[in-house]
């Protein structure tokens, strides 16, 4: 286990990966580091990172900014707002990788119909994605073909156990096989 700290102090790390919509509030969220450690300072988190970035223009790129000791690198794209956050140590370029790998492989998996509403209704790929981006706060893909190519195999296996389903998948295999038992 030792060995294992030793690799982890020195790979690049994410704090957080934050999907807010145009009000700030959350869509989807994942923290990685006990810097936050109640619900209540999460959210404080969110509101103060989203009142100071509102007055930027983030559509076309990703920017960055300081904030309390930390890296946030930043992507508006309609009304949702892609927020990743690293140390104050951690390499721009890695956490905007992250960023730019999280919003392709969101817009990959909703047709590039990406807003609020299509969030909310395939939340579960967008936090799959999360969980094929980071593990841990250790950074494991950035490719978002890669990235949506696993989710895609993880929503389209029949043979997956029911834990590992959404529940539209597990309601439509369960109504097949109720189906099929009735019809012979």
């Amino acid at each position: 286990m030792a060995c294992f700290s030793a690799y982890r102090d020195s790979c690049p790390s994410v704090k957080n990966i934050l999907l807010l919509d145009s009000e700030g509030k959350r869509v989807a969220v994942k923290y990685y580091s006990d810097d936050w450690p109640t619900n209540s300072s999460k959210l404080a988190f969110e509101k103060s990172v989203f009142t100071k970035i509102l007055k930027t223009n983030a559509r076309t790129e990703a920017e960055i900014a300081m904030f309390e000791n930390n890296i946030v690198i930043y992507k508006f794209v309609q009304d949702l707002h892609f927020f990743v956050t690293g140390g104050d140590d951690e390499n721009e370029l890695i956490l905007a990788a992250v960023l730019q790998g999280f919003f392709d492989a969101v817009a990959l998996l909703l047709r590039n119909n990406v807003d609020k509403r299509e969030a909310l209704e395939n939340l579960d790929l967008i936090l799959m994605c999360l969980d094929e981006i980071v593990d841990g706060g250790m950074i494991l893909e950035t490719d978002a073909s890669s990235i949506a190519a696993k989710v895609s195999a993880h929503t389209a296996d029949p043979g997956a156990p029911l834990s590992e389903q959404t529940i539209s998948q597990a309601l439509a295999m369960a109504r097949e096989h109720l189906t099929r038992s009735l019809l012979n």
